[in-house]
């Protein structure tokens, strides 16, 4: 007797379950087990490094919240005709349909995890580093919940692990007409999930094996996934706006790739006075990476402009925050210049437990 052999990955019958009266999406679901785990492993590290464990949930209390609200109403500001249901009041508050810019909720979660970081007395650098690897856990995890709700896919496929969407999908996902014809995809949110997991392996094998200094593994996360995400937006047909025929997410993933890398160069480069340098190049890098991508697909419309962009759940132009770069002093160090002088001390203690290399996952 012969088998059947599965040619594609099938859609979902389901997008939740009940219990009783109350539906439970898979979507909300997996972010829940997303934080949980996030929490878990940062824990973990930041205790290796010397830290207080109990500093990540006060943490983890305030940057939470700071990013979901954070990444919906990035969603709701730069794409408010992709708001489903469009007509409720309550149509920018549903998360549970999709709709979260993963950039725009990092970006809140940052600055708001850093400032109770800072408060503390905690080492925001190294705090970065210990949460750098979980962040890339919990991004995997959340994938999953695009897989029920079958989002974040790409062109059409017939590889044996290309995605089946249904036809109510593919209509709501604002893709091209030509494209509506097919039922079966590249599994775009699998390829993340794949990649979200071995680089958070990497962050966390140079932590046990390479003196990096903190916050370089943070800025590795950023170089990383934006790197990744040039290859995705190649692939991807979900509404977006173009710019020179390209997504404009590509060239937000590319100045993130970027952005991560220099920040990464300066922070192994500089020795002295890297902790008064460190939030501000962090926050600067951080805006420019706030024009990222949002993960809820619906109809988008044609909307006229000066860059003829097609309107989409897509970036917007990066949040200013009164940074500037200095430039190299006469010793050869950057300088980076803010509106107002962070307070408290810069730690100057440069003995090894101070570095606090990661040892530990």
């Amino acid at each position: 007797m012969s088998e059947r052999v599965v040619a594609f990955i099938p859609s979902p019958s389901t997008s939740g379950f009940h219990i009783g009266p109350l539906f439970v999406h898979f979507y909300g679901l997996m972010y829940v087990v997303a934080i949980a785990l996030a929490i878990y492993i940062t824990r973990r590290r930041w205790a290796a490094a010397g830290g207080n464990p109990s500093l990540v949930g006060d943490v983890a209390i305030w940057a939470v919240p700071a990013g979901l609200i954070g990444a919906r109403l990035y969603f709701d500001i730069t794409t408010p005709f992709d708001i489903t249901p469009r007509h409720e009041w309550w149509g920018p508050l549903a998360i549970w349909n999709g709709g979260l810019g993963v950039w725009g909720g990092i970006l809140a979660g940052a600055l708001v995890g850093a400032w109770r970081v800072r408060r503390a007395g905690g080492k925001v650098g190294v705090f970065m580093d210990a949460v750098a690897p979980a962040l890339l856990v919990a991004q995997a995890i959340g994938r999953i919940g695009n897989y029920f709700d079958q989002q974040l896919f790409g062109k059409p496929s017939t590889l044996p692990w290309a995605l089946e969407i249904s036809k109510a999908a593919r209509l709501s996902a604002g893709m091209p007409a030509q494209y509506l014809k097919y039922s079966t995809f590249q599994p775009s949110f699998l390829y993340e999930l794949i990649f979200d997991l071995a680089w958070a392996a990497v962050l966390v094998w140079l932590g046990h094996h390479k003196a990096i200094r903190p916050p370089g593994l943070f800025a590795l996360y950023v170089a990383g996934y934006s790197g990744y995400r040039i290859f995705e937006e190649t692939i991807r047909i979900d509404s977006s706006a173009y710019v020179l025929g390209l997504r404009l997410n590509f060239f937000v993933a590319l100045c993130g790739t970027v952005a991560g890398l220099v920040w990464f160069a300066i922070s192994q480069r500089r020795a002295k006075a890297v902790a008064g340098g460190t939030a501000a190049l962090a926050v600067g890098v951080l805006c420019v990476l706030a024009a990222g991508c949002s993960n809820g697909h619906s109809p988008s419309s044609q909307r006229p402009g000066a860059m003829s962009f097609r309107a989409s759940a897509g970036p917007q132009e990066p949040a200013a925050y009164g940074i500037t770069a200095g430039g190299l002093d006469s010793s050869g160090s950057a300088t980076f210049h803010t509106a107002a002088r962070p307070s408290g001390r810069v730690n100057r203690d440069r003995s090894p437990r101070s570095t606090s290399w990661i040892s530990r996952t």
